[in-house]
């Protein structure tokens, strides 16, 4: 079950919808003003990054260490 982003093409207003079925996405309006012209958004996603890889170090060996050759073990 999708969370679709949309902005509705009459008073602008951008929400988030959880769409479960066809029959809801066909009865969607927008929560602010009841319209029913929807312009459906591009949506972003966030990762998540260590502190360790932010500041660019060195891959890790699993015996530990920098990794002397990075992707021949497959692992980095």
């Amino acid at each position: 079950m999708p969370i679709y982003e949309y902005r509705c093409q009459d008073c602008g207003q951008g929400f988030e919808k959880l769409i479960r079925n066809a029959e809801e996405q066909a009865a969607l309006s927008c929560p602010s003003c009841g319209g029913t012209r929807l312009a459906l958004q591009l949506s972003v996603f966030a990762t998540h990054r260590s502190s360790s890889a932010a500041k660019g170090d060195a891959p890790q060996c699993p015996a530990g260490g920098p990794c002397p050759t990075p992707g021949a073990c497959g692992l980095n």
